[in-house]
């Protein structure tokens, strides 16, 4: 395909000054701290059985983290897309809390990989150093959020399985157990969940292997005990509680695709100028901004992240491969 010079290509998204300083992020939990002492605390985690010290998650300043101010720990939790738990906005935190079981866990890895083997949680949290990093998400119904997560990049876990040159795509499947997850008896989407990225895509250094938001492990509604976070696309792409992680050669067609191919490509990619079917993507509410009266902000493309991210789609039709 012929490449094709975009006007939002040029690095612009995201200016040295949105990154936080390293002398700043270094001091964060310092100042969260003094956020929460000026009465600005986050509200505490709902549904642990841990006690709150074990749910801490020590972490180690990440790159890319945005300063936009973080949306607020209350709505992070309490409006969730987890389908397994339901198709509203509050089931999940009303049900994963008391349903979903996050030990024992186990991921397997496999596929196309040299060193396939299963992973067990606490062995995946200690891979690699965890990073804190703030990254805005961007829904496909068009509300946006600013979080801090925590994880490492998911290239750490791809390069000590080693995928084989047949190795083009990574595949994620979500736990399916109808025991623990009551939306699967919702004939919505074709379970078990799965999502994909192109192999350059999931070895990105944003792309981040999660296990936990604000500091500490991730709410079960959020995708406990593991997840994926992809900030330059659409929120689906991330998927949560995560059993399986598979290499493969050939395109896997992912959940969204098989249950709506009109309206979720493969890609995902934030981007305003390809709406939705039922609706525009040219701009978005942040949550937590002004209440009821939030107003409309114009949405990035690649959700802010072009600069880092373009290069990979250079020469695409991304009216095409949206």
């Amino acid at each position: 395909m012929p490449t094709t010079r975009y006007p939002w290509s040029a690095p612009r998204d995201i200016a040295p000054s949105e990154i936080t300083p390293r002398a700043v992020w270094m001091r964060r939990r310092e100042l969260l701290q003094a956020a929460a002492a000026a009465g600005l605390a986050i509200a505490a985690p709902r549904g642990s059985a841990q006690p709150a010290d074990a749910r801490k998650l020590p972490a180690k300043s990440g790159p890319y983290s945005t300063m936009e101010k973080p949306t607020p720990y209350k709505l992070i939790t309490e409006y969730v897309n987890f389908y397994e738990f339901g198709t509203e906005k509050d089931d999940p935190p009303k049900y994963a809390p008391k349903l979903l079981r996050t030990r024992p866990w186990t991921v397997q890895v496999d596929g196309a990989v040299k060193k396939p083997r299963a992973f067990d949680i606490e062995e995946l949290l200690k891979l690699a150093p965890l990073e804190d990093r703030v990254y805005r998400l961007r829904c496909v119904e068009a509300w946006s959020a600013v979080v801090p997560w925590v994880g490492y990049p998911l290239a750490e876990l791809i390069k000590r399985v080693e995928p084989t040159g047949n190795a083009k795509f990574v595949e994620f499947t979500t736990l399916a157990d109808p025991k623990q997850m009551p939306g699967l008896r919702s004939p919505v989407i074709d379970w078990p969940y799965t999502e994909g990225l192109r192999l350059d895509e999931a070895m990105h250094p944003l792309t981040l292997l999660t296990f936990g938001l604000y500091g500490e492990v991730l709410p079960n509604q959020n995708g406990a005990p593991v997840r994926i976070v992809v900030p330059w696309k659409y929120g689906f792409k991330s998927a949560k509680s995560i059993v399986r992680i598979r290499f493969v050669e050939k395109q896997p067609l992912n959940s969204w695709q098989k249950s709506a191919p009109h309206e979720y490509g493969f890609y995902s990619n934030v981007n305003p100028t390809r709406d939705h079917p039922r609706w525009s993507q040219a701009t978005e509410r942040r949550l937590g901004e002004d209440g009821l009266f939030t107003k409309r902000r114009p949405t990035l493309m690649f959700n802010g992240y072009a600069e880092q991210v373009a290069s990979l789609y250079a020469g695409m039709d991304l009216q095409k491969f949206y």
